[in-house]
């Protein structure tokens, strides 16, 4: 019997019992359906952060200091940072502190409580991206903090888009306002992030000279230090430098600060998304063992029906691979169709899904977009992997069909 032959029997021994061959399929379709879903948030989960590495710059280092909470070596100066910048101007291109706290915050009579205050210096805004280092935020109006603001302590700010509506109704260049008592000139409106104008939201900040903050906060200790390399290429040698004079500093303790370049930070997220993947993959993975553990008992029900059938085409003249071979088409078939409908299942579901979380997640990682559309790769592997299990666990049915003794099988009611 030629290949044809038995696909055509295959799809008419399916479609002889709809209802059972629908559930024979259903482990497969959820398995199939399921590790389609899970790839395609994965990669529009990884394209967001490679969007965001890509927004921020691959050149980004962050640096935290905690000391050794002794009292004694917390008084890391931020000039210190400035002066290892200073002697390595072959990896290091410039270093911002990086103050954040809730300041007293008010507009006439109006007060802003939820506002976030972050002291940076000028190397905060990235002139090649257009954009800050912290979250790429880009100016809708005015300009950034200047070298010469940060030196002269200058009380100016950059605000965010919620500022300056609800403060100056979207006039904001030229107004003052008040933090802590000291009035602050508004230099620079940034872009609003799309969907987030809320009180204590992303766009609920402002930007002031480090120094500034340092001064209403009563001091000079700095956690966190953003740092530019001369480029991507050199962003590691820049940390190894960082950590050198650090660890020189902290006299050999290594939990006295932690260095991180951004390379690094989005190949540490891409390598927990790929353990929960593999995990979520791996569950999915059991309804496909279900899937095709089914298949073989319903084929086995199936050898058992059409054992007269099996009798005459071997005294007709069929050999056992022939009779294998049909029952491994049916099986295959089955997963098959399985696999196709549960393609279709998890396609229409990562479209909705990400449709649903896309709006969300793109607010939280300042309008990055995601997309979860189904790759290729994904669609042909599970696909590949259905028909396999089909076959696979149709091969112990079909082979009990093929060894049955035809006489035996012609005598069978």
């Amino acid at each position: 019997m030629k290949f044809t032959q038995s696909f055509r029997l295959a799809i008419k021994s399916l479609f002889t019992s709809k209802m059972r061959s629908l559930l024979t399929m259903l482990g497969i379709i959820i398995g199939v359906g399921a590790v389609i879903v899970i790839l395609s948030l994965g990669n529009g989960l990884s394209g967001m952060v490679q969007q965001q590495v890509d927004k921020l710059g691959v050149n980004t280092i962050m640096t935290y200091t905690w000391g050794q909470g002794d009292g004694s070596t917390m008084d890391l100066d931020p000039r210190q940072m400035y002066d290892l910048v200073a002697e390595h101007p072959d990896v290091l291109s410039g270093v911002s502190p990086y103050v954040s706290f809730k300041p007293a915050l008010r507009c006439g009579n109006e007060k802003f409580d939820k506002t976030s205050l972050y002291g940076v210096s000028e190397v905060m805004f990235n002139n090649h991206t257009k954009g800050t280092i912290d979250g790429g935020e880009k100016l809708a109006q005015g300009r950034f903090i200047s070298y010469l603001d940060v030196q002269r302590r200058t009380p100016v700010c950059v605000i965010g888009a919620y500022l300056a509506q609800e403060a100056f109704n979207g006039d904001a260049l030229g107004k003052t306002l008040s933090i802590n008592g000291q009035a602050y000139t508004v230099i620079g409106v940034l872009e609003q992030i799309r969907g987030s104008m809320e009180k204590g939201g992303p766009d609920d900040q402002l930007y002031i000279p480090y120094e500034n903050a340092l001064e209403l906060m009563g001091s000079r200790y700095v956690t966190l230090y953003l740092f530019t390399s001369t480029s991507g290429e050199t962003a590691a040698a820049a940390r190894e430098v960082i950590d050198s004079m650090l660890l020189e500093y902290f006299n050999g303790d290594y939990n006295a600060f932690y260095t991180q370049t951004m390379a690094e930070q989005a190949s540490m997220i891409n390598a927990m998304m790929g353990v929960a993947m593999a995990v979520l993959v791996a569950i999915a993975a059991i309804s496909l063992l279900v899937g095709g553990i089914g298949i073989m008992n319903i084929m086995l029900v199936s050898v058992t029906e059409r054992t007269r059938e099996i009798g005459i085409r071997k005294s007709l003249g069929a050999k056992r691979r022939d009779i294998r071979r049909q029952f491994i088409i049916e099986a295959g078939t089955t997963s098959a169709i399985g696999g196709l409908l549960g393609i279709g299942f998890g396609c229409l579901l990562a479209t909705g899904l990400g449709s649903i979380f896309g709006g969300m997640l793109s607010q939280q990682m300042g309008g990055a977009t995601f997309s979860a559309a189904p790759t290729l790769g994904a669609v042909a592997v599970s696909f590949g992997v259905s028909v396999g299990i089909g076959v696979l666990f149709g091969y112990l049915p079909a082979n009990k069909a093929a060894k049955l003794n035809p006489i035996d099988a012609l005598r069978y009611e």
